[in-house]
């Protein structure tokens, strides 16, 4: 097991190259990176610049990861990058970053379903959207990546979908099963979960078999009249409680890689900005939402709420800030900076007393 981060997260990453990230990631003790798509290694995957980056990684001894990026077809069009890789053929782009990849010794690649909308609600995420049913969203992205299967088998290739924001557990182990567990794997973000109401710990008893890069953030809950808002947490200070979560990933993993996923500061251009919200994210009070998540079960949801709970009593303690007291509190570079440390700290120190 080594602990990195993921790259694009870390404080200022924008104003830095590949192998500036990687120096300054190993100044503070981190032990590798993961960058959200192979273009950001190279926009051009120009194979002098890869080999640059593996060759500091290397010389650094710092793990190096990477992604495609978006593998859902229905939201494709909002990277018209990955098409233009393959002048207009996107099985050719995909084929392209892959083999570049696989080049500089990257096996494992992200890849995400959707992307967090800067709407309010439940809106804000693509599993809701009224123009095509989210059901027939994950049949696409399965028989996409099984277009990408024969290319990701030759080149001993993984594509591992996020739990990102819009999509369950129980419904990317249906895809990976699907596909094929040869070319498909998982990301776990252990806090992306909580936005689709699952226990981060029972999630990770499901997925673990499949998990092969991972996002290690934290979160907090915090209730509102019409839901739940979700607010990131360093590390140690939300609720998802590695304790639980880590010994059941490295128990089905034990080389796995740990990239924390930081609050941003300056380092993520283009990210979405939902801003000061009046509905909450996780509206799990309303009847779509309800209707949207067959899977979930009452057992489940109880131990979801008791975390809800827990983390209302810390707060009631004095113990950590509320939800407004933190958005409030001033977020500087080095507040930034004391973020990435202290969940670095914690996740070596619950690594430790495994």
């Amino acid at each position: 097991m080594r602990l990195g981060s993921d790259a694009l997260k870390l404080p200022e990453s924008a104003r830095y190259s590949p192998v500036e990230q990687l120096e300054r990631a190993a100044k503070e003790g981190l032990e590798g990176l993961f960058f959200r798509t192979i273009l950001h290694l190279s926009a051009e995957l120009d194979p002098g610049e890869l080999r640059a980056v593996r060759e500091k990684a290397d010389e650094l001894g710092m793990y190096l990861e990477a992604g495609l990026g978006k593998v859902n077809p229905y939201n494709l069009a909002e990277s018209p990058e990955l098409r233009a890789l393959g002048d207009g053929d996107t099985v050719a782009g995909f084929r392209r970053m892959m083999e570049a990849a696989a080049d500089i010794g990257i096996t494992e690649l992200w890849g995400e379903t959707a992307t967090i909308k800067p709407y309010e609600g439940r809106f804000a995420y693509d599993r809701f959207r009224t123009d095509v049913p989210w059901a027939d969203q994950l049949d696409a992205t399965a028989k996409f990546l099984t277009l990408l299967a024969p290319i990701a088998r030759d080149l001993g290739i993984h594509v591992n979908l996020e739990t990102h924001e819009e999509i369950t557990t129980f419904e990317l182990v249906r895809i990976v099963e699907t596909v094929g567990p040869d070319t498909v794997g998982i990301t776990f973000d252990t806090a992306n979960v909580l936005q689709r109401a699952e226990h981060p710990v029972r999630a990770a008893e499901r997925i673990a078999p499949y998990v092969r890069q991972t996002h290690i953030k934290d979160a907090g809950l915090f209730r509102l009249p019409d839901g739940l808002a979700f607010q990131m947490r360093p590390v140690g200070d939300g609720v998802v409680g590695m304790a639980g979560i880590l010994p059941v990933l490295l128990a089905a993993n034990p080389d796995l890689h740990l990239s924390l996923e930081v609050r941003d500061y300056g380092g993520a251009p283009g990210l979405p900005r939902r801003g000061k919200d009046k509905r909450a994210a996780i509206s799990l009070y309303e009847p779509e939402w309800i209707a949207a998540h067959p899977d979930l079960t009452v057992p489940e949801l109880t131990e979801y709420f008791l975390l809800l709970q827990r983390y209302e009593e810390r707060i009631a303690a004095g113990e950590i800030p509320g939800h407004e007291e933190y958005a409030q509190a001033p977020w500087t570079l080095d507040d930034a900076w004391e973020y990435v440390r202290r969940s670095r700290d914690h996740v070596r120190a619950v690594v430790d007393a495994a």
